[in-house]
């Protein structure tokens, strides 16, 4: 949707949810969301309030991932919890305002966590970034621990096996094949491993730093505000989450020179700090890391095939993509 035509489309939405005359403005397309999420203020004639606005992909059916009304369901039931999130101020399939489903939340200020040179987090002592991970390891913890009787509308678990298959699909249509050449072994390991007593909850399905949100200015500096992004979100193996994050911290999965990214806390302290959270040993994590690395790879070869068939333009995949073989190989590492 163009920003002329939702902000065109905001004023009766507003002025019905307000119950009185208000004006919209400052629409603006967020980053991130290939166009589909929004920033907007109101001005309320008594102050200034300031939304976030979630819509479905253009053109798509509105399901898995483009079904946003999936991460109102998780959203409701982060209310009294522990957990720093976005609580939904208005939500509905009702396609009268939109033409589709949509929720907003209050707008943030502050910032993803960023490391990197001149990035805002990178100046930080060690201390405080510690502090950072304690706060996000437990809110993952306590994602974990919310009861799935109330996320209904999430459906069933996922089958372990199916985390390690439902990525078939996408390896044959992977870029660069040849630096894929080990994914078939480390699948095969992968599925003859399968972890038995893992636990099974809520799960984020994107848990890594560039969906931390935390307060970046002021005494309030380095306070996580929100965990956001959950569009892939849902029932099944909550360990995963585990090992997503400690894969993006892992420097032995990652190339170094042209594919090297900066790293936040080692993955020993990230499952340490996790494991205190939670409370008491937990199985298998070194298969859920490893399961990441495959992930990860494959969705990397994807993606660069999208960017250089211009299908999904994103020059960065061409800078990832040296950490594909890496990847598979730490998985293959880890599995032992």
């Amino acid at each position: 949707m163009r920003v002329i035509e939702l902000e065109q489309r905001l004023g009766p939405f507003c002025k019905a949810k307000y119950g009185r005359e208000v004006r919209v403005f400052d629409v603006h397309t967020m980053p991130g969301h290939a166009g589909f999420s929004y920033g907007f203020s109101v001005d309320t004639g008594d102050g200034v309030e300031s939304w976030f606005i979630r819509l479905p992909p253009p053109n798509v059916r509105w399901r898995g991932t483009a079904d946003v009304l999936r991460q109102v369901e998780v959203l409701n039931a982060l209310d009294g919890t522990g957990v720093p999130h976005c609580p939904v101020r208005w939500a509905g399939d009702d396609l009268e305002w939109f033409g589709c489903p949509y929720f907003v939340v209050p707008r943030l200020e502050g910032d993803v966590l960023r490391l990197g040179a001149g990035e805002w987090a990178t100046a930080l002592p060690e201390e405080k970034l510690l502090d950072m991970g304690r706060q996000a390891m437990r809110a993952l913890a306590d994602v974990h621990k919310v009861d799935t009787a109330r996320v209904p509308y999430l459906g069933e678990p996922v089958p372990f096996h199916e985390d390690v298959e439902r990525w078939d699909r996408f390896l044959p249509r992977a870029a660069d094949p040849e630096c894929l050449a080990r994914a078939p072994e480390c699948r095969a390991r992968l599925l003859a491993t399968l972890p038995a007593d893992a636990p099974v909850g809520v799960f984020h399905g994107d848990f890594q730093t560039s969906n931390l949100f935390f307060a970046t200015t002021g005494a309030d500096a380095g306070t996580l505000l929100a965990v956001i992004d959950w569009e892939l979100t849902g029932i099944g193996a909550t360990l995963n989450d585990v090992g997503w994050v400690c894969t993006f911290s892992d420097r032995e999965a990652w190339a170094r020179g042209d594919g090297e990214r900066q790293m936040f806390l080692d993955p020993d302290t990230l499952m340490a700090m996790y494991v205190e959270a939670h409370g008491g040993a937990l199985p298998a994590l070194g298969w859920f890391r490893a399961l990441a690395a495959y992930k990860f790879a494959i969705i990397t070869g994807f993606n660069l095939g999208l960017h250089r068939r211009g299908k999904r333009v994103d020059p960065s995949w061409e800078v990832t993509r040296h950490s594909m073989a890496p990847l598979i190989d730490r998985a293959l590492e880890l599995l032992g």
